[in-house]
């Protein structure tokens, strides 16, 4: 795991995390240790010891990090944990696995409950498939490159969340919550987004620390729409097997206020890309 470590940050340099790569010619290749270790959020110490081989148990969350500064592919990142299991004598897991993208049984499905907004989404709440009416009811989220869209991000980071959730800190305690079960089926993804959010969120990261634990399943969430008002929609979660993705599906009844709410907001979701 040392020679892994120290052997992949020689061969990346200050610019290819943009670095400044400072006066002078560097005495050795790639990012120096204290580089590294500001990056990936730990001590300069505590990654000397990884490096000297004298740390043989770092957590999942530190290998992400670490994983995500160095640019590692899946198959590295599943590499380096396998290193990691070996340096502290533990049981090899099983490689996370890769998000896998909607396979078109579930995109026909989004289709065929429109007007209803619905996705398809993994582990972590990447977005792997929206319907257009899934994609208007979250104003922005189609700002985001498809790589990018994901519910928990848009919940904490985007400006349009705050109004349009009715009950923001409930949806955002939520997110949290729902988040920490990842950490088992997705440990380097789910490393990665909390390392995002919680930089970039103090909000997130207080959330985070509580530890609370929780599977989203159906209930009720109220929204303030720009385009069809106040509007409160059952949501339904259906898990497929094996894969973890699931389909979320906010639905009302036909013939309540809610429904016409859903059919008008079909009508301004015609020019929205389906994902």
């Amino acid at each position: 795991m040392a020679r892994f470590l120290r052997i992949r940050r020689g061969q990346i340099g200050p610019a290819d995390v943009g670095l400044p790569s400072g006066p002078g010619a560097r005495r050795t290749p790639g990012l120096r240790r204290e580089e590294l270790a500001a990056l990936a959020g730990v001590s300069v110490d505590y990654y000397i010891r990884i490096e000297q081989g004298r740390e043989t148990a770092p957590s999942d969350a530190v290998l992400g990090a670490l994983a995500r500064v160095l640019g590692l592919s899946a198959d590295e990142h599943g590499h380096l944990l396998g290193l990691a299991d070996q340096a502290a004598g533990r049981t090899p897991r099983q490689r996370p696995a890769e998000a896998k993208p909607a396979g078109p049984g579930l995109r026909l499905l989004l289709e065929s409950v429109r007007p209803s907004p619905a996705y398809v989404v993994d582990e972590v709440n990447d977005v792997l498939a929206a319907n257009p009416e899934g994609l208007a009811l979250m104003p922005g989220l189609a700002d985001y490159a498809p790589g990018r869209r994901n519910t928990i991000r848009y919940t904490f980071l985007h400006a349009a969340a705050r109004t349009l959730f009715a009950d923001w800190d409930r949806v955002a305690r939520n997110c949290v919550a729902h988040l920490h079960t990842a950490e088992l089926g997705a440990p380097a993804r789910t490393a990665a987004l909390v390392e995002e959010l919680s930089s970039a969120s103090g909000e997130f990261a207080a959330l985070w620390r509580r530890e609370e634990v929780w599977v989203k399943r159906a209930g009720e969430t109220a929204f303030l729409h720009p385009a069809i008002g106040r509007v409160t929609l059952a949501n339904e979660v259906l898990a497929t097997p094996g894969d973890g993705q699931r389909v979320l599906v906010y639905q009302a009844a036909p013939g309540t206020p809610e429904h016409d709410a859903l059919v008008l907001l079909a009508m301004t979701a015609e020019n929205v890309r389906a994902l």
